[in-house]
């Protein structure tokens, strides 16, 4: 008899579902929303905060209508910009901080940067300081050589801009027309910097 009341017992158990407790579960998906969007905005305040500190930058030279016979084209990615040698000191002005696709053309007048979706800029022959080839940029971090890193001069800061090709096979041919376009002697942007 015992037996047969356990059973009918275990049987009644089985039969009733689990209630669900739907304002609770409501109540904490609408609160992760909130904290989500809490964190979002303070993301873009500090955007927005680290633009208007590089407010003193001036604008963008703009990409020339007839820039010249192209010495080396590349079709990559623009990785993002940052005071020079210090490569987490990402540089949000003027657009140089959205990274995006880039279409690069080095001319006698400098270096062509056209990004679809962003703003397209020169950096012109003159403000080239040095090209070289290194792992990391305004917090991405590929394999060694994986980027080619331009450093420039814009108004009275020294900037390093990280582009990536497509074919990354081709960042060597970069670095050497690069450099051979400099006068000036190379600056080292490294020197005491840990990575």
């Amino acid at each position: 008899m015992t037996h047969h009341i356990a059973s009918a017992a275990l049987a009644a158990e089985q039969k009733s579902a689990e209630v669900t407790d739907w304002a609770g579960r409501i109540g904490w998906v609408v609160g992760l929303l909130l904290f989500v969007a809490f964190v979002y905005w303070l993301m873009r305040q500090g955007w927005k905060w680290r633009g208007s500190l590089q407010s003193d930058l001036p604008e963008l030279p703009e990409v020339p209508q007839a820039p010249g016979e192209a010495k080396l084209t590349m079709d990559g990615r623009y990785h993002g910009s940052t005071t020079a040698g210090q490569w987490l000191d990402r540089i949000v002005a003027h657009g140089l901080g959205t990274r995006s696709r880039a279409e690069l053309t080095l001319t006698d007048a400098g270096i062509s940067v056209v990004r679809p979706g962003a703003n397209d800029f020169l950096i012109p022959a003159a403000a080239l300081r040095e090209a070289r080839l290194d792992k990391g940029i305004a917090g991405k971090v590929l394999a060694e050589g994986g980027l080619l890193i331009v450093t420039w001069e814009h108004g009275s800061t020294l900037l390093d801009s990280g582009f990536r090709s497509d074919r990354a096979a081709g960042h060597t041919a970069w670095v050497e027309a690069i450099n051979s376009m400099i006068d000036t002697p190379m600056i080292d942007t490294t020197e005491g910097i840990a990575r």
